[in-house]
């Protein structure tokens, strides 16, 4: 047999019992044995170059990744999902689909469902050509997400080729998820290894995806479930039930307990059986995704800008467990706020340990008759957040004492005050350590200047040596003043996590710093942390004023005249830059090299929609919400997001809501889609 014969046959061997392990799920050899057939491929290809393929199992890990992966435009959104968050909730959904066929002329005694087990993960697209694996997308906000493909194609239960080839490119949708095994395997690992476990596997799968490293991404052994095709391909598949066994055909794994399920019923029947039969899975599940198995009722059924009205999530209810409130203390943010929370007897709740919870004010506290010491009852909302829903009355001593807020600022000893209107404390110290801290957390942040390793155990670090006393600071650390700093561990969670050098990290850390120079200015002015100031409204002042300096220049009525910028957003600003300190910190950051300054919009040759503001609700049949703004924008016009005096028209489309009342209410003209595409058309 010739070494390209033996190349062939093992590739095919180590496709079929990959196929045997992942989409099957009866493994035929060992993973020792496996293990071998790849590494004797690997050796061929070494010795033979020239025979290796791009499909090749030995090619799934590439190189180092050279930054953070581009932006890509979904050819169909990724929308998200409406919840059930009980059984009556399924029955509307029910009654809402049936009432939805029926104004169509469709009527059903019984709607035929397809019911899925929700997996706790990352959502992935798929992009296969010619049956070949040539990209892996990350949802990101439904519109547009980020190009994982290097590290996609390192997840073994991901096919680098189909085993069937559909016609032509085919999106495929599913779920990245790290199994519960791999999970307590990795926190293992990162406890020996001094670092802080993961809190739950989805958040170790959504971390994986993003490492530059694709060794490593192989190393933590995520896996997927597929569940959906988009475009052609799926309408001539048909019904979900049909495209799940497709997706299985063609070689690519499925979660084998879904059921057509006709009727609410056995909806009802499904959800209730694996409430409790989950925690028998190798991997977490919060739910159940409901879907209308034909794929004609869904097009008549249709969709709202953000969820398919075809299909709901019925969230399980929120896990409880009851353990011992040691004490509660008060955490200062970054903005001054200063709220309680609650620090725990460890308990095992939803899939990891909980000892702390939010406790939101003391307004909350005193209102739940919430003490130290008590016996309290802990829920995840939504699987995610614990929080304290109450103490257990029957087990609390007579002589416990109630909890008061403390009057001053635990960090710096200042006074507290409580603004008029407002619920939240607040330390008023611009100085005070730990806001501070958390404001280089969020300085850091992904969303904001992106300094990948600017954690918080290292923040407090920066902060105790005085290395650090604002953002500014940053740009003048050196690999000197890193390489010997001494980090300790941040809720260590064995005996052997131990404060350590940074060393070499000290130096990359450098290096995330300087990059983080180019990062957009939209970006910086949210990095910031001006009070009220959210990403969106960070980009929108960006773009209306272009530089830092027009900003600082703008009294309030000129930023409350840009559209999105409300009133108390626009006193945020101003009230922030009034501040000396702030307009100096500004300086030392423009003197630093940061980026404080966008680029001017582009002009375009059509500006027939000029200084019109337009505010979109309700469903087109001929547009996407992206593509309304697109074509207003196009022609020079602005899209807001909620409706003033200051509107220009109001496009109401199906099934519109409290946009379209407020805009008769304040009588904004209204267009219906005809008139809206008349307008942008300039008819």
């Amino acid at each position: 047999m010739t070494a390209a014969e033996r190349a062939r046959e093992l590739r095919d061997a180590i496709r079929h019992h990959e196929d045997q392990y992942y989409v099957v799920a009866q493994p035929e050899i060992t993973d020792s044995e496996f293990d071998a057939l790849v590494n004797e491929l690997r050796a061929i290809e070494a010795q033979h170059p020239d025979l290796v393929t791009p499909d090749s199992p030995t090619q799934r890990v590439g190189g180092r990744v050279s930054g953070g992966g581009a932006s890509v435009e979904h050819t169909v959104p990724m929308l998200s999902l409406d919840n059930a968050y009980s059984l009556d909730d399924l029955g509307a959904f029910d009654e809402r689909v049936h009432k939805g066929l029926g104004d169509a002329g469709l009527d059903v005694a019984d709607v035929p469902y397809v019911a899925e087990l929700k997996i706790d993960g990352v959502s992935i697209a798929l992009t296969y050509e010619a049956g070949a694996l040539i990209r892996g997308v990350t949802r990101g906000d439904g519109a547009r997400g980020e190009d994982v493909t290097t590290n996609v194609r390192t997840i073994r239960a991901v096919p680098l080729r189909l085993k069937v080839v559909p016609a032509g490119r085919v999106e495929i949708r599913g779920e990245v998820y790290l199994p519960r095994a791999e999970f307590e395997r990795v926190n293992r690992e990162r406890e020996e290894a001094d670092e802080t476990a993961f809190a739950n596997p989805r958040n170790a799968a959504a971390g994986t995806l993003r490492l530059l490293e694709p060794a490593l991404v192989a190393s933590r052994r995520l896996s997927v479930f597929t569940y959906q095709v988009v475009g052609e391909a799926a309408d001539a598949i048909g019904h979900q039930s049909a495209t799940l066994e497709a997706l299985r055909s063609w070689g690519l794994p499925v979660e084998s307990h879904w059921r057509r399920c006709t009727g609410v019923e056995a909806l009802a029947a499904f959800c209730a059986e694996w409430e409790q039969a989950r925690h028998a899975l190798e991997f977490d599940t919060d739910g159940v995704v409901v879907k209308v198995d034909d794929f004609r009722m869904r097009t008549l059924l249709g969709a709202t800008a953000r969820f398919p009205r075809w299909a709901t999530a019925y969230k399980f209810p929120a896990e409880r467990a009851e353990t011992t409130l040691l004490r509660i203390e008060v955490g200062v943010g970054r903005t001054g706020a200063v709220t309680p929370y609650a620090v725990l007897e460890p308990v095992w709740l939803s899939g990891s340990t909980i000892q702390m919870a939010t406790l939101h004010n003391d307004q909350e506290v005193a209102r739940r008759d919430i003490r130290p010491g008590d016996a309290v009852i802990i829920e995840k909302g939504g699987e995610v957040i614990p929080k304290v829903i109450g103490p257990v009355l029957a087990k609390r001593p007579a002589d416990t004492p109630s909890w008061a807020m403390p009057t001053a600022c635990p960090s710096c000893g200042s006074g507290l005050v409580r603004p008029e209107g407002e619920v939240v404390w607040r330390c008023l110290n611009s100085g005070c350590p730990a806001r501070l801290r958390r404001s280089l957390v969020h300085f850091a942040s992904r969303k904001a200047m992106n300094i990948d390793g600017l954690g918080e155990a290292l923040v407090d670090a920066l902060v105790d040596k005085g290395l650090v006393r604002d953002v500014a600071d940053l740009y003048g650390l050196t690999s000197g003043d890193l390489e010997s700093l001494v980090v300790a561990p941040k809720d260590p969670k064995s005996e052997r996590a131990r404060p350590r050098k940074l060393g070499k990290v000290g130096a990359n850390l450098v290096a995330q710093v300087e990059a983080s120079k180019a990062v957009a200015f939209g970006r910086v002015l949210f990095a910031l942390g001006i009070r009220h100031v959210g990403e969106k409204a960070a980009q929108v002042l960006a773009d209306e004023f272009v530089t830092i300096d027009a900003i600082i220049a703008a009294d309030q009525d000129r930023l409350q005249d840009v559209h999105d910028v409300g009133p108390v957003v626009a006193e945020a600003v101003r009230t922030y830059f009034d501040e000396p300190h702030n307009r100096a910190l500004v300086e030392r950051l423009r003197t630093a090299g940061v980026t404080l300054a966008g680029s001017a919009r582009a002009g375009t040759a059509d500006e027939r929609l000029a200084g019109q503001t337009f505010v979109l609700t309700g469903t087109l049949s001929a547009y996407t919400r992206d593509e309304a703004e697109r074509a207003i924008t196009a022609r020079g016009g602005r899209v807001a997001g909620s409706v003033s005096r200051k509107t220009t028209y109001v496009v109401a489309g199906a099934d519109a809501g409290s946009k379209l009342e407020k805009a008769i209410a304040l009588g904004v003209a209204v267009l219906d889609e005809a008139a809206f595409t008349r307008h942008i058309m300039g008819d």
